[in-house]
């Protein structure tokens, strides 16, 4: 199978994903409460066997997941995404103890993770972090122990989540190579956090950690190389927010195919105005041609190839700048109607303008895409003839 042409069970499980968003899971977040953390919708989606598919399921289904979800209920979406992202590094780097205590709970939607990587002066630069793990002193200190002290902000599902995985640097200057990996229950002695109203109606918050304790049994990886757990963690997630945001460009341009279709103006359908359908048709090449990197990216992940950062990169950036044309677009054809509360376009116009910052600022993505083809690059005897002509 390629990533260009999914096969017949694959089509038919999006369909049913799509079913199943709209039949159960938009009523539950319609009854939520935008901001905040929906745990009666984060049990449906447990109850329909799909958390647990975040730790058994390769990059292409996440990413089929994260679209067709996202096509119907987009509350739903962000609900199995932030719960991915937050436990994945649980999944893949933590003990065993860590594993059986954590994750059982996070596939039935008992439990709340939460990815805490950005802080208020180190976002885009998640590298320059400052939240200090500074070491346990004292008698009765134990070899491995620290407190962390500092803030995080802009961290989903703040302070609602019931554990957070926490990047701290435990060796000053030392820039992405002197940071550690921490699963820190919620309860732990001096971390509190506050809500913050978004844009976006997904739960977000800024956190404070004074002095809390951690220890050797709470690192996720090994000391010193937690930014290659995040690192990996978003590798796998940046074509699925890619996913996301395909799922709403997509929902967006039916929605203008339903609008154009039955709306009368100028003597005939809009859709026959030469001007709305060009429009339309490049909404919808643009909407196949970041799906399908979406896809080339997820496949690569899942086959492993060393390309993985690239093409992570290049999914995300291409597929949230398309999922903002297509919005952007969708709504000048509605006209303003599309800006009324409650109407389907207002929703995604403000739910677009979050990808396009978070897990890495398309700016970031652009960065790493040039960073790698550079890394990679290899003279070609061609390149070496031209440089010594033109000499």
């Amino acid at each position: 199978m390629t990533a260009f042409s999914l096969e017949p069970a694959q089509l038919t499980w999006c369909d049913e994903l799509r079913a199943l968003a709209a039949a159960r899971l938009r009523p539950l977040a319609e009854q939520g409460e935008p901001g905040r953390v929906n745990r009666p919708l984060l049990a449906e989606l447990g109850s329909a066997g799909l958390l647990p598919r975040l730790f058994t399921s390769g990059a292409l289904d996440l990413c089929l997941m994260r679209e067709s979800l996202a096509h119907a209920c987009t509350e739903a979406e962000t609900a199995l995404a932030l719960q991915g992202l937050g436990a994945h590094p649980v999944h893949a780097h933590g003990t065993e103890s860590q594993r059986a205590r954590w994750l059982p709970r996070v596939s039935d939607g008992t439990a709340v993770a939460a990815f805490a990587l950005s802080e208020p002066d180190a976002g885009s630069d998640a590298a320059a972090l400052s939240l200090r793990a500074e070491p346990e002193a004292g008698p009765g200190a134990g070899a491995s122990a620290w407190r962390l002290t500092g803030e995080k902000c802009w961290i989903s599902n703040a302070p609602e989540a019931d554990f957070y995985t926490v990047f701290a640097r435990t060796t000053p200057g030392a820039g992405a190579r002197g940071v550690t990996a921490f699963l820190v229950p919620a309860d732990r002695p001096g971390l509190t956090g506050t809500p913050l109203d978004m844009l976006s109606p997904h739960p977000i918050g800024a956190l404070t950690f004074d002095g809390v304790p951690v220890d050797a049994d709470d690192v996720l990886g090994e000391p010193d190389r937690g930014f290659r757990v995040a690192m990996d963690t978003l590798n796998l997630f940046r074509p699925s927010v890619g996913a996301f945001a395909v799922g709403m460009a997509q929902a967006a341009l039916d929605a203008t195919l339903a609008h154009t279709t039955a709306r009368e103006a100028f003597g005939g359908r809009l859709r026959d105005l030469q001007t709305v359908a060009h429009q339309v048709a490049e909404m919808a090449l643009r909407t196949e041609a970041a799906r399908l990197m979406v896809y080339a990216a997820a496949t690569a992940y899942d086959a492993g190839d060393p390309d993985v950062p690239r093409r992570a990169a290049m999914a995300k950036l291409l597929a949230t700048e398309t999922a903002q044309y297509v919005v952007d677009h969708a709504v000048q054809l509605h006209g303003a109607r599309a800006l009324r509360r409650g109407h389907l376009l207002e929703h995604l116009y403000r739910e677009v303008r979050a990808p396009r910052v978070y897990e890495g600022a398309s700016e970031v993505q652009r960065g790493i895409v040039a960073k790698e083809l550079y890394r990679t690059y290899q003279p070609s005897r061609t390149d070496a003839t031209s440089k010594e002509a033109g000499a």
